[in-house]
C-alpha cells in the first residue's frame, strides 16, 4: 500500500513564508549593481583585431572608386567578384535533381565517397598507401579544421619529449601558430624566404630542420606556400625529404592549393606523393576551399598515413582512425555535408573532374597572367629593386619585398596590403593593374 502523507494549511503556509523569506534575502543580495563578471580584465584581456580581417574591414569603409584589395585570400575574376566554378553550378544542379538527397547526419569521419575520392587526388590513384590500406581520411571543416585535427592528435598521442618543438617555416600561415598553440604544442622555426633574393633559403632550411631535435614534427607546405608564393623545386624537396628521414623527422604536409597552384592537380601533389614513395610515415591536411571557390562550404579532408611495415601498417591506420574519431566526436560530431557532396560528385565523375581541370586552369592562368603583367609594369617604368621574383613565385600571394613603410605609403592611395608586403594576385585584374603598378613605383621611389 502506498504512503499516505498530509499536511495542514497552516504548515503549507508557514513553509511558503519562509521560501519567500529566503528569496527575499537572496534577491538583497543579488541587485544588478552588485554584480560583476568573473572573467576580469585580468583573466580575459581584450585580445587584439586579427590583423587580416581588419584590413578587410578597412577596406569595406574605404568609399574611394580606386581602392584595391590585396589582402584577401580568395580567388576573384578580372571584374574583383567572387567566381563560382561552372563545375560547381554543374554538380549543384546534379544534387538537386538527386531524389535520394537528404539532410541526414553524415558518418564521424565523413562522406566515404568523398574522403576516399580526396586521399586518391592528393595521395595518387595507385599510391601504395592506399593499395596497401595504411590511409586514414577524416572530413575536416576544411583546411583549417585539417591542420587543428593533427595537431589535436599528434598533441595528444605523438611520443616526443620536451626538446621536440613543431617547426614552420619562417614564414609561415599566421593560423598555424595559433592552431598549435592551442592544443599545447611548442613551435619553432625553420628559415625559409631570404629577403634578399626574395626566394627561398634553401640552405638556411637544410641547416635548420637538421638542427632540430631528433624526432621533431616538420610542417611543410605542399604547394604555393603562404605567404611566400615560393616553393622547393622537385630536387630540392628530394633533399628535404633526406634530411627529415636522417633526422627521424615526422612530416606534416599543408595543402591548401592544390591544383589552383599551378594549374595541374599531379604537379602540385608531387612532394606528398615522392614522401611516399619514399615510405614516410606522415599526415596531410587538405583544403578544397580554393580548389573549388568552396569557401564558406569548409569543405577538407585529413589524412593519416602509416610507414609501409606489412600487416602492422594496416593495423595502425585501423588504431589511428578509431583516435580520429574520438577527437572529431568531440569536436564536431559530423561534418558538414554540401561541400562534400558537391566536391565528391566532381571528383568521382570523370566529365565533371575534366571540367574542374579546365576551372583550375582558368584561375591559375589569369593569376598567372596577373604575375606577368605587375613585373612587366615595374620594369618598363624602371621602378628600383628586381622584380623577377613576382613570376618565379607561384600561387595566390607573393611575397612583394614591400617595406611596412611602403605598404602604409600604397594605403594612402587606397590600396590594401598586409604589413609584410604580401598581396594576393587574385585582387589585381586589367582594371586595376595599371593604377597599382604606379602607385608601387611612387611608394619605392619615395622611400
Amino acid at each position: 500500500m502506498a504512503p499516505h502523507f498530509t499536511s495542514s494549511a497552516n504548515d503549507i503556509s508557514s513553509s511558503s513564508s519562509s521560501a519567500q523569506s529566503r528569496l527575499a534575502n537572496i534577491s538583497a543580495h543579488m541587485s544588478p549593481s552588485t554584480q560583476s563578471s568573473v572573467f576580469t580584465q585580468d583573466v580575459v584581456p581584450q585580445a587584439p583585431e586579427d590583423p587580416l580581417f581588419g584590413l578587410m574591414a578597412a577596406f569595406r569603409r574605404d568609399t574611394s572608386p580606386n581602392k584595391v584589395d590585396l589582402g584577401v585570400g580568395a580567388y576573384r575574376d578580372d571584374n574583383a567578384k567572387p567566381w563560382v566554378l561552372p563545375v560547381v553550378k554543374m554538380a549543384e544542379e546534379k544534387l538537386r535533381k538527386d531524389p535520394q538527397l537528404n539532410h541526414e547526419y553524415l558518418p564521424i569521419a565523413g562522406l566515404a565517397d568523398f574522403t576516399s575520392a580526396a586521399a586518391k587526388l592528393i595521395l595518387g590513384g595507385d599510391s601504395p598507401a592506399i593499395k596497401e590500406n595504411r590511409v586514414a581520411s577524416f572530413q575536416t571543416i576544411s583546411g583549417t579544421g585539417a591542420v587543428h585535427l593533427g595537431a589535436l592528435f599528434l598533441a595528444k598521442f605523438y611520443p616526443r619529449t620536451a626538446n621536440q618543438p613543431v617547426y614552420f617555416s619562417a614564414p609561415t600561415w599566421v593560423n598555424h601558430h595559433q592552431i598549435f598553440g592551442n592544443v599545447g604544442l611548442p613551435v619553432q622555426t625553420y628559415p625559409y624566404f631570404s629577403s634578399s633574393t626574395k626566394g627561398l633559403d634553401f640552405t638556411g632550411m637544410i641547416k635548420g630542420i637538421e638542427a632540430a631535435p631528433e624526432g621533431s614534427i616538420i610542417l611543410l607546405h605542399a604547394c604555393a606556400h603562404n605567404p611566400t608564393g615560393v616553393d622547393p623545386t622537385a630536387e630540392q624537396w628530394k633533399e628535404i625529404a633526406a634530411v627529415i628521414r636522417s633526422k627521424n623527422h615526422f612530416p606534416f604536409f599543408d595543402c591548401a592549393y592544390q591544383g589552383f597552384a599551378s594549374g595541374d592537380l599531379k604537379r602540385d601533389a608531387w612532394a606528398v606523393q615522392y614522401f611516399i614513395e619514399q615510405g614516410f610515415e606522415l599526415v596531410v591536411a587538405q583544403s578544397f576551399a580554393k580548389n573549388f571557390g568552396l569557401y564558406g562550404e569548409r569543405t577538407g579532408c585529413f589524412h593519416y598515413v602509416a610507414a609501409p611495415s606489412g600487416a602492422e601498417a594496416s593495423s595502425t591506420a585501423t588504431r589511428v582512425a578509431s583516435q580520429l574519431a574520438i577527437l572529431q566526436r568531440s569536436e564536431i560530431s559530423n561534418p558538414p555535408a554540401y561541400g562534400a557532396r558537391i566536391a565528391s560528385a566532381v571528383l568521382n565523375d570523370p566529365a565533371l573532374f575534366a571540367e574542374w581541370e579546365g576551372n583550375l586552369r582558368t584561375m591559375s592562368g589569369r593569376i598567372i597572367t596577373m604575375r606577368k603583367a605587375l613585373r612587366q609594369n615595374l620594369e618598363n617604368m624602371g621602378t628600383p629593386g628586381t622584380w623577377n621574383h613576382i613570376t618565379d613565385q607561384i600561387g595566390m600571394f607573393s611575397f612583394t619585398g614591400l617595406t611596412e613603410s611602403q605598404v602604409m605609403k600604397l594605403r594612402e592611395d587606397h590600396i590594401y596590403l598586409t604589413k609584410n608586403g604580401r598581396i594576393s594576385m587574385a585582387g589585381l585584374n586589367t582594371k586595376n593593374i595599371e593604377y597599382f603598378s604606379k602607385c608601387v613605383d611612387k611608394a619605392v621611389r619615395e622611400s
